[in-house]
């Protein structure tokens, strides 16, 4: 049944992997072929507000890639579950808002990479509130720890 498991995350790894990689160059495909053909577009800023998708689509290739033995072709790691909340959704979310912007550059003009701003903002928001958790918890902690009753351990125990 693990076995199963293995091979059901291999499989859907490297179908959303392939999907990533392939809306990739259709967007930046896109992107270059309107600079080159239509209107100048800011290359420089393309390259520097890219650089962060490209990292982590890096990133997810060499983390949730599967990997097979060469001789036997079996499956050796199915990677890591590229559909985990926290720090792997926040990695997609980057990539999609950075495809968001450089559509619109290449459609509007360059004006439309203050959208990318919204990555930054994000970030510093679930900065804030895993500050401001981080404080309740040690409020809550100085409280049990003022709170507990003296004596022995087992009276301690008792209360």
């Amino acid at each position: 049944m693990a076995q199963k498991a293995r091979k059901d995350r291999a499989k859907s790894n490297s179908a959303a992997l392939n999907n990533l990689h392939l809306g990739s160059l259709i967007v930046n495909g896109l992107f270059l072929l309107l600079h080159f053909v239509f209107r100048r577009r800011s290359l420089l800023l393309w390259f520097i507000l890219s650089l962060p998708s490209f990292i982590c689509q890096l990133t997810l290739e060499k983390t949730g890639r599967p990997s097979y033995d060469p001789d036997t072709k079996a499956l050796r790691s199915s990677g890591e579950d590229l559909a985990a909340p926290g720090l792997t959704e926040y990695m997609f979310d980057v990539i999609w808002v950075t495809w968001a912007a450089a559509i619109l550059v290449a459609l509007f003009g360059n004006w439309a990479w203050f959208l990318w701003a919204v990555v930054p903002a994000f970030g510093a928001y679930k900065a804030f509130g895993m500050m401001g958790a981080a404080r309740q918890m040690a409020q809550v902690g100085a409280g049990a720890n003022a709170a507990a009753p003296a004596g022995n351990r087992k009276q301690r125990r008792a209360a």
